[in-house]
């Protein structure tokens, strides 16, 4: 069986310990993560005269409320980018990650106990970055136009350093029309969905964090579009269908040992019965998944099956404003949040222990072309 590094990181501290050698603690303390590191949502304005991270305290139960808006040093496009994972959080929750789509690069914010510092602004590593992942220090940005690429960086203290001899191709020299890119839960797989070839592209993580020359799979549906890992590290990816009508749904994948960061169905095309599902994501418990569908204005549940197969809960959860894209759920589980491209909104929904949806109130007023989501 082949062990991910970060169990084999546990296993070489066990050793370490039990021989009377003290391995390194981290040193996260209470000084500087505690009061933006949670209960707070992340999205970007994506505007041409100067991106910006916007930052919403999210109390429970309660509506959310601007808490502070600060520069990339970068641009945005000002309109849609046909991505997810435009704003993402580093796994420890310290730094946040946002692309500048127009300018071709990638802004690093350390969070902060009383705000977020802008770190760096660098070069994406090639044209048009619309998607950024990032596991254990070691971080991945979609560049979609041109040939199209994935290039990494480490992340040190907030500066994205490249890291040499990381760029991989996608499935082909342009024209495939990347949606998004992310890491699975071990970190051994970087996986990137593209909506024009259907394809899934997916890349083996090697131990410095390269990639291998990318394995490309056909999708089970037309259209891969957003995808989360639930915790079990099976993919679950929203299929639009082109837009079609009442023909959008969401598959599942596994990767097996034996056929490294290949993925493998689980379940094919679970229709939701709505229009335009984009953007997926799934809650920590890996029990429930929520898709946007852009077309209909609705939310859509599935339920997660230990096996990985899924089964449609709810064709329509919740209705949100118009044009619902991102989505993304608190760190505890109890809230989803979805940015609405038509209404320029953000809804939230506490998440109830059955995974049914409450609607818990909407803010307003966000910049035409806002862009990612991300929440803590």
């Amino acid at each position: 069986m082949q062990y991910s590094r970060r169990y084999a990181f546990k296993i070489l501290g066990l050793a370490l310990t039990l021989s009377g050698v003290a391995m390194p603690v981290a040193a996260h303390g209470d000084d500087d993560n505690e009061g933006y590191r949670a209960a707070h949502v992340f999205t970007s304005t994506n505007a041409v005269a100067g991106n910006e991270l916007l930052v919403y305290a999210a109390p429970r139960g309660g509506a959310l409320t601007l808490a502070t808006r600060l520069a990339t040093q970068g641009q945005g496009t000002g309109t849609g980018l046909g991505n997810q994972g435009a704003v993402t959080l580093s796994g420890d929750g310290r730094f946040v990650f946002v692309v500048n789509a127009l300018s071709n690069s990638v802004a690093t914010f350390a969070i902060r106990r009383n705000g977020l510092v802008l770190r760096s602004t660098v070069d994406s590593g090639g044209q048009r970055p619309i998607s950024v992942t990032e596991h254990d220090g070691v971080v991945y940005v979609l560049n979609a136009e041109g040939a199209g690429n994935v290039t990494g960086f480490r992340n040190v203290a907030g500066t994205l350093q490249p890291l040499p001899g990381s760029t991989q191709p996608l499935s082909a020299a342009g024209g495939t029309g990347p949606a998004q890119v992310g890491f699975s839960p071990d970190g051994d797989v970087l996986l990137v969905t593209e909506k024009a070839t259907n394809k899934l592209t997916s890349y083996r993580v090697r131990r410095d964090g390269r990639i291998d020359a990318p394995i490309v799979t056909a999708s089970a549906g037309v259209t891969p579009f957003g995808f989360a890992f639930d915790r079990r590290g099976r993919a679950l990816v929203s299929e639009a269908f082109g837009g079609a009508a009442n023909a959008s749904a969401v598959s599942s994948y596994g990767f097996e040992d034996w056929q490294p960061a290949k993925p493998m169905v689980i379940s094919a095309s679970v229709a939701d019965t709505q229009s335009a599902a984009c953007w997926v994501v799934t809650t920590p418990n890996g029990r429930y998944a929520y898709v946007t569908n852009t077309g209909s204005g609705t939310i859509s549940s599935y339920n997660i099956q230990k096996s990985g197969k899924l089964t449609l809960a709810q064709g329509i959860a919740a209705t949100s404003g118009a044009g619902p894209i991102d989505a993304a759920i608190a760190a505890n589980g109890r809230g989803l949040f979805v940015l609405n491209a038509g209404s320029n909104s953000i809804t939230s929904f506490a998440i109830d222990r059955d995974g049914s949806l409450t609607a818990a109130g909407s803010v307003t007023g966000l910049p035409a072309g806002s862009n990612g989501l991300a929440a803590n």
